[in-house]
Parts: C-alpha cells; sequence; structure tokens
C-alpha cells in the first residue's frame, strides 16, 4: 500500500525539522534531502508499527490543507509504500532454542559450521522459499 503525506519542513539553525500532521509526529534532517528521507522513513515506521497494533492508518491529507506559517517552510508530499518498507526493513532476527546431540554439536564446533546459518537454508529448503515472502 503507497500513500503520500504532507510534511513541513522548518528551517532551523542547522537544518530542518519536520513536522508529518497525519501522524502528529516530527523529525529532522541536515538537508532538504535528508530530512525528506527521514520523514519517510518516520512514516514508515509509525505505518508498520500500527498495522503490527492492529490501527488503521491515517489517509493523507491534503497538502493544501497547511500553510507556511514562515516564508521558509516548505510544504510537500512525502511517498511512502508500507509494503517496501516492511520488507526492507522487518529482517529482525529472533531468538530459538535448537536440541542437537552432543556429538553433532561438538563436530560442528570443530568444523567451523554455522549452525544458525545452516539451520536457515535447511528451513528454506524444506519450506520451498528462496528468499523472505
Amino acid at each position: 500500500m503507497k500513500h503520500s503525506y504532507p510534511v513541513i519542513l522548518i528551517k532551523d539553525e542547522v537544518g530542518y525539522v519536520v513536522y508529518i500532521p497525519d501522524f502528529n509526529i516530527n523529525t529532522e534532517g541536515d538537508t532538504i534531502t535528508e530530512a525528506i528521507e527521514m520523514a519517510r522513513d518516520a512514516i514508515g515506521l509509525m505505518g508498520i508499527d500500527m498495522e503490527d497494533d492492529h490501527k488503521t492508518l491515517p489517509l493523507p491529507s491534503k497538502v493544501y490543507d497547511y500553510e507556511k506559517q514562515n516564508p521558509d517552510d516548505i510544504i510537500t508530499l512525502v511517498d511512502v509504500d508500507f509494503t517496501a518498507y516492511r520488507r526492507q526493513n522487518d529482517t529482525k532476527a529472533v531468538r530459538r532454542n535448537v536440541t542437537l546431540p552432543s556429538w553433532l554439536d561438538e563436530a560442528a564446533k570443530k568444523s567451523g559450521v554455522n549452525v544458525s546459518a545452516v539451520l536457515q537454508e535447511a528451513l528454506k529448503q524444506k519450506l520451498h522459499l528462496t528468499d523472505r515472502p
């Protein structure tokens, strides 16, 4: 799901403070490019957190709903693909306990085999996966 949300870039001494009204959050960046990247990241993170909590994402408001408070303010849109953002950022590792016979564990250690990597490859093979679905 892809949306474009309005953001307001407010010039400060070092860069830009970014206000994202639809999520009522702020972020910042040293340059306009960095500020927009940080806005996209903040929206993506907030969006997948909301999805994980079974909350409805806000629909984007209109960019023309907002007015500049200062002449240096920039009001623009930032597009976010929540599905792509999740795919790129939801790669956290989870800890699982695995029981092995001690002789097999010892042989793996002696051979320098990464048991976690072997388990991941075996699971992908067993589940007929080449990569993350």
